[in-house]
């Protein structure tokens, strides 16, 4: 965790041909700022990470990042996992290898950020909330005991009422002794309707027809007051009718930040288009590119990076 400050990332090219290093490039250059932390996806078994690309990423001279890596994993429930499923046990071991023979820095990481869409609340399901918790557990707790010590475990949520709201949601938290930072997924509308407002809007979504939930910033810091935060996605999706809302939201952020203490990592998702269509790159019009990188530049974000080691 940064001692002041917050660390200022991105996951470039998201859904496109042109992800990994050239899109970071591009990123970076038309931003005109240093990214601190970059964001990467990995999925089932086949693929060892970090990637000699995202390797090179992290380490480049002067240039250093921080790697964020999110992993999925497939072909088992969480029940399963969890209970010691055989191929991703493998799996795992040669991960633990992998990143002890070729990555001692510390990283961030997560095992299936969003889960909230996967849960089944129905006994042996395997994909209940208890049953995401304890595979979460166990994939930690298995590569630290294979001697992974570098990992900066962070439990990446989605920060959508209707999930957070459930009587379960609480009982997806797998402990805090494999829980080193809390990370929410959360985006905001250039339309009018839901979605649609500023920062602390985005930070603290409310639903008028859930009364009793706070927001999520509201609600891990006060379930979770020892856990730094990080909004772990974040983005502004466009619209051609209101096409100047985006500039004026990432003012907003800048206006906004220092009200939120508890937030110390903000990963922008940035993409011309999503499953859905939706547009969250920064520079979806002139202003808007402007006010990025505007923002980028404040103090609060000018946060020193270099590799660390456990």
């Amino acid at each position: 965790m940064p001692t002041c400050g917050v660390l200022w990332g991105v996951a470039p090219g998201a859904f496109t041909e042109k992800r990994g290093k050239q899109a970071l490039a591009s990123f970076e250059e038309k931003t005109e700022r240093h990214q601190d932390v970059y964001h990467a996806y990995h999925k089932g078994t086949k693929q060892l990470f970090p990637t000699e690309q995202e390797i090179e990423i992290a380490r480049e001279p002067g240039r250093e990042r921080i790697l964020f890596l999110n992993w999925k994993p497939s072909g088992a429930t969480w029940a399963e996992i969890a209970d010691g499923d055989k191929k991703t046990d493998k799996f795992l071991d040669k991960l633990a290898e992998h990143i002890n023979k070729n990555f001692p820095e510390q990283f961030f990481f997560t095992v299936h950020h969003e889960a909230e869409d996967n849960v089944k609340e129905k006994k042996g399901s395997g994909y209940t909330a208890s049953d995401y918790a304890a595979m979460y557990k166990y994939v930690v707790k298995r590569l630290r005991a294979h001697g992974v010590d570098n990992l900066v475990t962070v439990l990446v949520h989605m920060a959508y009422v209707p999930h957070t709201s459930k009587k379960w949601f609480e009982d997806m938290y797998p402990g805090d002794s494999v829980v080193d930072w809390i990370g929410f997924d959360t985006y905001a509308y250039s339309d009018p309707g839901y979605g649609h407002g500023d920062f602390a809007e985005l930070l603290n979504r409310q639903a008028s027809n859930k009364p009793d939930w706070p927001g999520f910033y509201n609600w891990a810091t006060r379930k979770h007051p020892g856990k730094p935060l990080m909004v772990a996605e974040w983005g502004v999706w466009s619209s051609k009718k209101n096409p100047a809302h985006k500039a004026e939201f990432y003012r907003e952020v800048g206006r906004q930040i220092g009200r939120f203490p508890k937030i110390r990592a903000l990963i922008h998702f940035d993409t011309p288009h999503n499953q859905e269509g939706r547009d969250s790159s920064v520079d979806a019009t002139h202003e808007s590119l402007k006010a990025y990188r505007k923002l980028g530049k404040l103090p609060i974000f000018q946060v020193e990076v270099r590799p660390l080691l456990p």
